[in-house]
Order: C-alpha cells, then structure tokens, then sequence
C-alpha cells in the first residue's frame, strides 16, 4: 500500500513527513538541507511507495503569496520534473509553525530542543498531513 509524503519547504531546512501504509496516522520523518530533497526522494521511493505528495503553501492571511511562495513553487516545478508519475497537491501551511510549537511546549519537550528548527519543520509537516488525512475522513 503506498503512503502520502508531506513536504514543509523552506529555503534552507525541508521538513518531511509521512503516513502509515494504510493512510491513518502521520509521522514525522526527518529535517534535511532543502537542496538535498530531490536525492532525499529519489533514495525513498526506492523502498516505499508514494501515492500522493503534498506540500505547505506559504499564504498570508488574506491569501496573497509570501516571501516563500515563490520557493514553494520552484520545488514543485522540481518535484513534478523529478517525479512525473506521483501528483503533487499544495495545502495550506498558514499557522503550522506556531501550532508545531505549541505542540513540543505539549509535549514537555525541553527548551533547547523547542530551539532546533529542524523539529518544529517536521512537526509542521505532520500537522498539515494529519489534517489532510482528517479532510480525507
């Protein structure tokens, strides 16, 4: 059964997450260099099967591109030149930083820890692929 992989991108640090094979529950996967994310997939695709990539829209409130909206769209020029067979679809990333935030203060993660960006990336990930597979119902 093939998985649904989501794509927090930002212009340095690439958050990833990624469903379970029966497309219930999502789990962080990892934080890379951005400009690693075509290898990255290219080395994941070769043990699991994806279905479906979905990656954060970067919106202001009033729905208008941001700073990295244009960012976003490169990468899924990039990902749909790299990966013709498996659709792309954007959802909307607005308030996942601060909810993943808000999640590791929740969890009782330390401090120091909340600091490393690289989480709060693959935590805002998950966010938008749980909310997505909530949508899905």
């Amino acid at each position: 059964m093939a998985r649904i992989i989501c794509i927090d991108y930002g212009g340095k640090r690439t958050g990833l997450a990624v469903t379970d094979p029966f497309k219930i529950i999502a789990t962080a996967l990892t934080t890379i260099a951005s400009k690693e994310l075509i290898p990255f997939l290219e080395n994941y695709l070769k043990t699991e099967e994806v279905e479906l990539i979905l990656i954060g829209e970067p919106l202001s409130l009033d729905d208008s591109a941001t700073h990295a909206t244009p960012l976003v769209a490169a990468a899924i020029k990039n990902l749909t030149k790299a990966f013709p067979n498996i659709p792309i679809q954007k959802v909307d990333e607005r308030y996942t930083s601060k909810m993943a935030v808000r999640a590791m203060i929740d969890m009782g993660m330390k401090k120091k820890d909340r600091r490393v960006k690289g989480n709060i990336d693959q935590i805002a990930a998950t966010i938008m692929l749980q909310e997505y597979l909530q949508q899905l119902g």
